[in-house]
């Protein structure tokens, strides 16, 4: 029997749900339907195409992430909203491994609306950056590198990378605590000559 209510917005969040508990690659049009209790077809009055859908569900990730990340700097600044915010990326990432997965989609070429939500995590990261009084190059810096360390972290770990007995939230935790006191001089690269650093 059809689900009372369906919606284009509750097919997308059912679709997601869906791809974090099987992976992305296992999504289908054809299960989905049988999920929200409705013929296959009938998923065409809600989204376009299995394309569509994918889109649909890394705008919405993109958007979720964004949130977590907001929420977690609210009434913090510096080290203790970037501590915050790790914390929160790195436990949405492992809550939702598919929407994790989406929302480092990039943009397709043209397609305003996603560039516009994908930007927005990257404007929260720049405006807790403030703090470090961070601009132009520097702040671009700063914010690929937080971008890479998490994302890179979080990557190797869900891939079950870290095998070595040693706890790996501590050493998430001092990762995030170096590239805190990393920051404090930022600013313009010193110059190394023959392993003097210059000012």
């Amino acid at each position: 029997m059809p689900r009372a209510g369906l919606t284009r917005d509750r097919v997308v969040e059912e679709a997601a749900v869906m791809a974090d508990e099987v992976g992305l690659s296992q999504l289908t049009l054809a299960a989905l339907a049988v999920r929200v209790g409705v013929r296959q077809p009938s998923l065409y009055k809600h989204i376009e195409s299995m394309a569509g859908l994918r889109r649909s569900i890394s705008l919405e990730a993109k958007t979720q992430l964004g949130d977590v990340l907001g929420r977690a700097a609210v009434g913090r600044s510096g080290g203790d909203a970037i501590r915050a915010m790790s914390a929160a990326y790195r436990s949405w990432a492992f809550a939702h491994p598919a929407r994790y997965e989406a929302s480092q989609w990039v943009p397709a070429p043209g397609d305003a609306e996603d560039e516009l939500i994908s930007l927005r995590a990257v404007q929260i990261i720049a405006d807790v950056l403030v703090a470090y009084d961070l601009h132009g190059d520097d702040a671009i810096d700063a914010i690929r590198a937080l971008r890479s360390m998490l994302h890179g972290f979080v990557s190797l770990e869900a891939s079950g990378s870290f095998g070595l007995d040693v706890d790996i939230d501590r050493s998430f935790e001092r990762l995030v605590r170096g590239f805190v006191g990393a920051l404090a001089g930022w600013g313009e690269p010193s110059e190394v000559v023959d392993g003097v650093q210059k000012q």
